[in-house]
C-alpha cells in the first residue's frame, strides 16, 4: 500500500466527524443491550397506561370523543406513543450522568472526538431504541382494539413523529444531565416535566372537553403538537383544536404546525445540549 493510499485510510478511518457518530452510536447501543432493565423499565409504564385507560376509563372517555374515530384505543394510541418517546428521551439523561459518574465522560471530552458527534451519535442510538418500542406499542394497540386509518404508510409516519417528537425531550435530558450531573436530580427533573405535561395536553382526552385554563396551556404545550401529528397519521385527518389552521387541506392543517414546532424545539434544545457538551471541560466533571 502506497503511503498516500496509508495517509488517505487513515483519514477516513481517524477523527471525522460521521467516523466519530458512528464510534458514539455502536457504544450506547451496547450499552443498553447490556442493560436491559432499561430497555424494558422505559417500556413497562407506557404499557400499563395503555392497558389501564382504555379497559378502565375506555367506555366512559369514549363518550366524550369527536365523531369519526371508532373507539377509545385509537384515539389514546398515539399518545402512548409519544409517552414512548419522553421515556426513552429521560433515560437518556440517566445514561450521561452514570458515565459522568464512572469518568467515561470525562474521557470522551479529553479525546480529539467532534463533540456535536458525541451528541448526535448517542441520540441515533436512543431512536434506534424508540422504534423498537414504538413498534411493540403499536401492535400491542391493534391487539386491543385500535385502528391504523393510512396502514403501513401511517405506521411508518407515527415513528417518525415518536423520533422527532423525543429530539427535544432527549437533549432537554442530556441538558439537565450535564446541568446536575445527579442520577437522582435528572430522574426528578425530567419526570416533574413530562407527567404534568400530559395531562395538561390532548394526550387523553380532547381538548375541547377539558377546562379553559388547560386549553390554554395546551397550545404552548410540545406535548399536544407531538400527539396531535401521530393522531392525524393514524387517523388520517385534520385533528388539531388549538389553532384554527386551514392553509394547508385536511391531514396537512395539523402536521404543517406541529413538524414545525417539534423540529423548531429539537434545534433549540439540541442547539444548548451540544452547546453545554462544547463548553464541559475535564476539570468540571467530578
Amino acid at each position: 500500500m502506497s503511503t498516500d493510499t496509508a495517509e488517505q485510510s487513515a483519514r477516513s478511518g481517524g477523527n471525522t466527524f460521521f467516523g466519530d457518530v458512528w464510534v458514539n452510536f455502536v457504544r450506547w447501543n451496547i450499552k443498553a443491550v447490556r442493560n436491559r432493565f432499561v430497555l424494558v423499565g422505559s417500556l413497562v409504564q407506557p404499557v400499563i397506561f395503555l392497558v389501564l385507560f382504555t379497559q378502565v376509563f375506555g367506555n366512559v372517555a369514549g363518550q366524550s370523543l369527536p365523531p369519526g374515530i371508532p373507539n377509545y384505543e385509537t384515539y389514546l394510541l398515539p399518545a402512548i406513543v409519544i409517552q414512548v418517546s419522553l421515556a426513552t428521551g429521560a433515560t437518556s439523561g440517566i445514561g450521561l450522568v452514570n458515565d459522568i459518574e464512572s469518568g467515561m465522560f470525562e474521557k470522551v471530552l479529553v479525546s480529539p472526538m467532534n463533540r456535536a458527534a458525541v451528541f448526535v451519535g448517542k441520540t441515533a442510538a436512543e431512536m434506534v431504541r424508540i422504534v423498537l418500542q414504538i413498534a411493540i406499542i403499536l401492535g400491542l394497540g391493534v391487539l386491543l382494539g385500535a385502528e391504523i386509518a393510512t396502514g403501513i404508510v401511517g405506521v411508518v409516519g407515527i415513528m417518525l413523529v415518536g423520533i422527532l417528537f423525543s429530539l427535544w425531550f432527549v437533549a432537554f435530558s442530556n441538558t439537565l444531565a450535564l446541568l446536575t450531573k445527579d442520577q437522582e436530580s435528572t430522574i426528578i427533573g425530567a419526570n416533574l416535566l413530562q407527567f404534568p405535561l400530559l395531562f395538561v395536553s390532548s394526550a387523553f382526552l380532547p381538548i375541547s372537553t377539558l377546562p379553559g385554563w388547560i386549553q390554554t396551556v395546551a397550545k404552548f404545550n410540545p406535548i399536544t403538537y407531538g400527539v396531535d401529528a401521530a393522531r392525524a397519521i393514524m387517523l388520517d385527518a385534520d385533528v388539531m383544536e388549538v389553532w384554527d389552521i386551514t392553509a394547508f387541506g385536511g391531514i396537512w392543517n395539523t402536521l404543517v404546525p406541529s413538524i414545525g414546532v417539534l423540529v423548531a424545539l429539537a434545534l433549540l434544545l439540541g442547539g444548548i445540549a451540544v452547546s453545554m457538551i462544547n463548553r464541559a471541560s475535564s476539570a468540571d466533571v467530578r
